[in-house]
């Protein structure tokens, strides 16, 4: 109890000395799209067990949960806040007096040592699971759920390594950045309807990303207002358009994919997944002042910084945390079986979330540390840019490589060899050149 009790202490103090210019409605926003983004992945898996473990995704087999992903798609959000807080700590590095490879180097180590954690863990369970004997195809789909979130990681630590680029080109032309991304979106759609083009639309994983990362620039220098004059009209503007495009339009429902559909909205995303992002943000915008004046009080606003001060953890090993609980409540005949759908199954949703929660605090307990000792002040030397960009080019090529590869055994660990000795090789890299050189100094570039 003692640990626990100092580790409130420490955050309760950590509120407590928040700079009244912080805005904490940020803060919220970022901890509200994890953990809607954690319950969803719970939400969608379906798991049973005759022998053999089978799991579906809900949304593939009963229909009726599709529109419910409109709530808990909110990716967005997280990219929009990701915008602001960028923007912000870019001009906040520059006032400072540092460049774009010093801040890029700062800013990523939240973000990969976490990552480097989980994939060395996963990595290590699956050779250890294939020394045991355990069945190579049920290996490869552990390792493959465990490692969804890495999906996520790909575009969101590209937007972060792009954030000089996009910013100035936020401060020269405004708005009309992300209205051209969004133009390149409609092209790839337009050519995704189109059988015989291939790859159309591939360009969107980076896009629409970037565009709605763009919007936080504009909401965190003030060309996007939080006022209701502006946020009502992106609010309604976006639903209807949603709206049009799903239900009237080409376009699915679903804001999650859907085996079996032509087109998806998150693979690559669509026009109507950057509608549920404009409506996301219009909201975002509308509760601004209200949810910063009830983030006043100490004790909610110690809970947003709590949440946030291990973010990337939570969102890392929510999968995992399915996975265990998976292996010990359906074999173990712990939790019983529905079909998905059913008022049962919809019943046992409570004790299954709260399992999952509990296994994903224990996760949290072992490795939040590893988050929190991240983010070193140690500049960089002059000549790191290119160590840099080797480095993070290593570590989003391995990521996406694990990602593209899809469910099934790529190698003895689960994961494709090659990407995951690619990733380590870059973390590494970019370890080495946060550390800066021994024997020089300097300021960085």
């Amino acid at each position: 109890m003692g640990a626990i009790e100092r580790a409130a202490r420490e955050l309760r103090r950590k509120a407590e000395q928040t700079p009244a210019h912080r805005d904490r409605h940020v803060d919220l926003l970022r901890a509200v799209a994890i953990a809607a983004v954690v319950t969803g992945h719970w939400l969608v898996l379906s798991v049973s067990y005759d022998g053999g473990l089978r799991g579906v995704n809900v949304l593939d087999v009963v229909p009726w949960t599709r529109p419910l992903t409109w709530l808990f798609q909110v990716m967005p959000i997280f990219f929009l806040v990701g915008g602001y807080a960028n923007a912000a700590s870019l001009a906040a590095h520059r006032r400072d007096g540092g460049g774009a490879t010093g801040w890029t180097l700062r800013r990523t180590d939240r973000l990969v040592r976490p990552t480097t954690m989980l994939l060395a863990v996963l990595t290590a369970a699956g050779l250890a699971a294939g020394v045991a004997g355990v069945d190579p195809a049920l290996v490869g789909m552990g390792v493959w759920l465990a490692g969804i979130p890495l999906w996520f990681l790909v575009a969101y630590l590209s937007a972060v390594v792009l954030t000089p680029v996009m910013h100035a080109l936020h401060r020269r032309w405004g708005l009309a950045v992300p209205v051209v991304l969004v133009v390149l979106v409609a092209a790839g759609d337009v050519g995704r309807f189109v059988p015989w083009i291939p790859y159309a639309g591939a360009g969107s994983y980076l896009f629409a990303w970037l565009a709605v990362h763009q919007l936080g620039f504009a909401w965190q220098d003030g060309r996007l207002p939080a006022r209701p004059a502006v946020a009502l009209p992106l609010a309604l503007g976006g639903l209807a358009a949603l709206v049009a495009l799903t239900v009237f339009g080409p376009y699915p429902v679903s804001m999650v994919g859907v085996a079996g559909q032509q087109v998806q909205n998150t693979s690559p995303p669509t026009l109507a997944l950057l509608a549920l992002a404009t409506a996301q943000a219009g909201v975002a915008l509308l509760l601004h002042g209200p949810v910063n004046r009830w983030l006043r009080g100490v004790r909610q606003w110690t809970a947003v910084v709590a949440v946030n001060s291990v973010i990337m953890t939570l969102f890392l090993w929510h999968m995992t945390a399915a996975v265990l609980g998976v292996l010990a409540l359906y074999p173990t005949g712990l939790l019983p079986q529905a079909a998905p759908g059913s008022l049962p199954w919809v019943l046992l949703r409570i004790p299954w979330l709260a399992a999952l929660a509990l296994i994903l605090g224990l996760l949290v307990a072992v490795f939040g540390p590893v988050e929190r000792r991240s983010g070193p002040n140690v500049p960089p030397e002059r000549g790191a840019a290119a160590l840099t960009f080797a480095g993070m080019a290593a570590v989003v090529g391995g990521l996406l490589a694990v990602a593209l590869a899809g469910p099934g055994h790529h190698g003895p660990a689960g994961f494709p060899t090659a990407a995951v000795i690619g990733y380590f090789a870059g973390a590494a890299l970019l370890r080495i050149t946060r550390s800066g050189f021994p024997g020089r100094s300097g300021p960085g570039p």
